[in-house]
């Protein structure tokens, strides 16, 4: 599914976007910029400049998401170089259309990846990051990185361009929303299992958050037993099954979104 989200979004970028002078936010963004000054492959620029970030990902997030996210990033970066040459099936004469589709294969590509784990752009591991350090959410600092990289699109394409670019972004954000919750949102995790403990430890020390243990009373059986609750990023969503699959395949688990989250240790500690 990764390698099929990555497909989409090449094809939304050499199809529709680019031959049309539209670029995308984010590191793909500067990666059509610098591949149209140098003319060099869009491809080598997507692989080159996500690296770093995904080597973030792999001390922040963990070792699966850094997996998946390199083999959608090579899918991606292939992809632009194999479909280069293909014809663009949209012309500059309407330009809405242009910027509607380009928007729409790229929300649906991109957010597949997400959905399963991964992903192609290197801005969102370090809007996370960032997030950390700074009172700001993720969704803001996104935007301004994304207002810079629009900003610099003025002087290498034009005004028009740089303007149909920022409205392709937002339906492309629009659609991944659809496909896959906000990056901005938390994830509440909770968990009802005979061996809450043992996923609670390997939680902790795999993910490096923090979780709480209550005690709750089976409807039907009238037994007690543990629950345990755990906020967590959407990128992490992912790995967090898994670790609750692993321990306990049986595990009754809710997973709901979080509109916002402050104080306490949501804050993970280093894993690395």
């Amino acid at each position: 599914m990764i390698v099929i989200g990555a497909a989409i979004t090449a094809y939304g970028l050499e199809a529709v976007l680019i031959p049309n002078s539209v670029i995308d936010g984010g590191v793909t963004g500067v990666s059509i910029m610098g591949a149209k000054i140098s003319e060099l492959p869009l491809g080598v620029f997507l692989f080159i400049l996500n690296i770093p970030f995904v080597y973030i990902g792999y001390k922040q997030i963990g070792r699966t998401f850094a997996i998946m996210s390199i083999i959608g990033i090579a899918a991606l970066s292939a992809g632009t170089i194999l479909m280069h040459d293909i014809d663009p099936i949209l012309s500059a004469k309407d330009p809405l259309l242009v910027v509607a589709s380009g928007g729409i294969l790229l929300g649906v590509g991109i957010g597949i990846v997400l959905r399963n784990g991964g992903a192609l752009d290197g801005s969102e591991v370090l809007a996370v990051l960032v997030s950390r350090k700074i009172p700001f959410s993720v969704g803001d600092i996104i935007l301004v990185i994304n207002v810079f990289i629009f900003a610099v699109a003025v002087f290498i394409y034009d005004l028009e361009s740089a303007l149909y670019s920022a409205l392709t972004y937002y339906i492309a954000k629009t659609v991944i929303d659809i496909v896959q919750v906000g990056l901005e949102k938390s994830k509440s995790v909770l968990v009802i299992s005979k061996k809450s403990v043992e996923i609670g430890e390997i939680v902790q020390h795999r993910l490096g958050r923090s979780v709480t243990y209550t005690t709750g009373r089976g409807g039907f059986s009238n037994e007690e037993t543990d629950m345990l609750n755990c906020v967590i990023n959407r990128m992490e969503e992912t790995k967090m099954l898994e670790i609750i699959k692993e321990i306990d395949p049986s595990a009754f688990i809710v997973v709901s979104d979080v509109a916002e989250v402050r104080g306490g240790r949501f804050k993970k500690r280093d894993i690395h």
